[in-house]
């Protein structure tokens, strides 16, 4: 007799929840993060063996939270740019929903020479880049904390996806899991989509050993570097002075991570 496939909502409903306010402790906004990538039929092994190693899911309207971003770039796209000549230093300033809550934060991620990401961020009461960029708090807030003037930033590139985020026992690092990546570019109105993987990242402060790494490892699932922002640019852009050679390499291998089998798990 043939074994019941392991199912994702099956395994939601038998992890250890974590309440929003739990989560607090596990901010983690100065820290370093690794990515990786793997097809959408592997989310329910990985979450079957997390579950076994004790970790917890963020459970308050549900398992699955919903985001929608905004990208502010320049109009030849400099932050972009910076990220694929792999400038060490750089920035990305955006605008993040949380749709379930209505929440929105208007948030600067600065990345240093030693790979780590550090995001400052402020509420802001609209998401709406017009609004946004006639609120004094935000002007300020990004003039005051970046090179840029935000008033000569422009509305780049609306990513939208749902996200499980996992804790260890330990509450050291956090594990989130993204699907259903969508894209929608401002420049051309072009929209595109990653829906065929998931992206995992590790978010830690660099001092704990990562059982979920491991647990990546064992499933031959590797590290792979990649950014929403860039990887939306390049499948949505039909300018043919925007850089691409690059990100299109590593479209190549996310294109044939989407293909692959997991029944072998």
């Amino acid at each position: 007799m043939e074994s019941t496939p392991i199912t994702e909502s099956a395994i939601y409903d038998t992890m250890q929840r974590i309440t929003l306010s739990e989560m607090k402790a596990v901010k983690l906004m100065n820290r370093t993060d690794t990515k990786f990538v793997a097809p959408r039929c592997a989310l329910a092994e990985i979450l079957s063996r997390a579950k076994e190693m004790g970790y917890m899911v963020q459970y308050t309207n549900g398992v699955l939270s919903s985001y929608s971003t905004i990208y502010f770039d320049t109009h030849d796209l400099e932050m972009y740019t910076m990220h694929h000549n792999r400038k060490l230093r750089r920035q990305k300033i955006r605008c993040r929903t949380y749709v379930e809550s209505k929440l929105s934060f208007l948030e600067i991620k600065n990345k240093n020479n030693k790979g780590r990401t550090k995001k400052i961020r402020i509420t802001v009461d609209e998401s709406d880049s017009i609004a946004l960029r006639q609120n004094d708090e935000a002007i300020d807030f990004v003039n005051s904390n970046t090179k840029y003037r935000f008033n000569e930033l422009v509305p780049a590139l609306t990513t939208e996806f749902s996200r499980i985020t996992l804790v260890n026992p330990e509450k050291t690092e956090r594990i989130t899991i993204d699907l259903n990546v969508s894209f929608y570019n401002f420049f051309n109105k072009q929209c595109g989509n990653l829906k065929p993987i998931i992206i995992i990242e590790l978010k830690q402060d660099g001092r704990y050993v990562s059982t979920m790494r491991q647990i990546l490892r064992d499933l031959r699932i590797m590290p792979l570097k990649m950014s929403k922002y860039c990887m939306g640019t390049v499948i949505t852009t039909t300018n043919p002075n925007v850089k691409t050679n690059r990100f299109k390499i590593k479209l190549k291998k996310i294109k044939k991570l989407s293909s692959q089998n997991y029944d072998r798990i």
